[in-house]
């Protein structure tokens, strides 16, 4: 972290720091997600080698704030979808489903998650440290391609490319454990 930027940041923190968590309020419709969001954004400045050249550091620091929460409106959308068709699958096979979420799963279909989860784990360690480190911080720690360029010191499409790199090894690992084919 840039510590040259302190006395920066923390003045346009005392500047703009209530409104831009009013901002993403009415975005979010969740103030505690506005604040984590604006505290992203603030740290973001930290990371600029001269912010005193920004033309409108408000106006920055906004765009900044509108990009991470669309960022993680995307994320709750897909996180919902996936909810939505697991649910769907859950009662396609008969298993008690309400409004969408799980009531209970049967021990037998935790034990084949739990064993799921750790046949990818140890495919992952097969991985090269590149895309293995690019996988998990996007999916595990929710980073975004950018987020993950910046703290791997690569580029945007290093990282798009790392991450398809680990979603084919797993394809081809999963489906040889299942024994389907490969699509």
């Amino acid at each position: 972290m840039n510590y040259k930027n302190k006395d920066f940041v923390e003045k346009l923190t005392r500047q703009h720091s209530a409104t831009l968590v009013r901002f993403l309020a009415r975005r979010m419709k969740n103030r505690e997600d506005a604040e984590d969001i604006a505290q992203a954004a603030f740290m973001r400045l930290y990371t600029l080698d001269d912010p005193e050249e920004l033309s409108n550091a408000k106006a920055f620091l906004f765009q900044v704030a509108a990009n991470l929460s669309i960022d993680q409106l995307r994320r709750k959308v897909l996180h919902q979808n996936y909810l939505e068709r697991e649910g769907a699958k859950v009662a396609n096979d008969g298993s008690s489903v309400v409004n969408g979420f799980f009531d209970n799963i049967s021990l037998e279909r935790e034990m084949e998650a739990r064993e799921t989860l750790s046949f990818i784990y140890q495919s992952l360690e097969a991985l090269p440290q590149n895309p293995r480190q690019a996988f998990i911080l996007n999916r595990a720690k929710g980073l975004t391609y950018g987020e993950i360029a910046e703290q791997m010191g690569v580029s945007v499409s290093s990282v798009e490319k790392y991450i398809l790199e680990a979603l084919k090894h797993l394809r081809v690992a999963l489906s040889k454990e299942d024994g389907t084919p490969v699509k």
